[in-house]
């Protein structure tokens, strides 16, 4: 198992940057595995809280019952559009995937598995690409 706590002090910048991204807005989407295998995507909200990185869901709620099925999940933050004209301050945007670990049947503590940050190059030119996982570490690539 791999908390946040472990990513942070592995990678604490790349981590600063991703938290930024999920704290800037309240509202993050979660797509989760239905009982038949198709995706369902959820708007939730989290909380990075004691070096951990937790979610609730409501009693009853289709996601938790997804959860607790089958526990890989993978978490958006918000997308905010780059300003055109300004689009190497475009922060971009974060995905954290894993595992969710039932805590009390509706709160979820998260198993990073992989964290990824999308934004462009400082001169606006290339999209970047970098991801961490626990056994790969830090990665990054360039596309046109």
């Amino acid at each position: 198992m791999t908390a946040w706590r472990e990513f942070e002090a592995a990678e604490p910048e790349f981590a600063r940057r991703v938290r930024a991204l999920f704290d800037a807005h309240k509202h993050k989407t979660i797509a989760t595995l239905r009982a038949d295998g198709s995706p369902r995507i959820s708007g939730i909200e989290t909380v990075f809280e004691d070096g951990e990185l937790s979610f609730g869901s409501m009693p009853n709620a289709r996601k938790g019952a997804d959860l607790r099925r089958d526990p890989r999940f993978a978490l958006h933050s918000a997308t905010v559009d780059p300003v055109e004209g300004a689009e190497a301050q475009w922060s971009g945007e974060a995905k954290i995937a894993g595992r969710a670990l039932s805590e009390d049947g509706e709160r979820f503590r998260v198993d990073v598995a992989e964290v990824v940050h999308t934004h462009l190059n400082a001169a606006a030119t290339l999209l970047v690409v970098e991801w961490w996982t626990p056994s790969g570490g830090l990665r990054k690539v360039e596309r046109e």
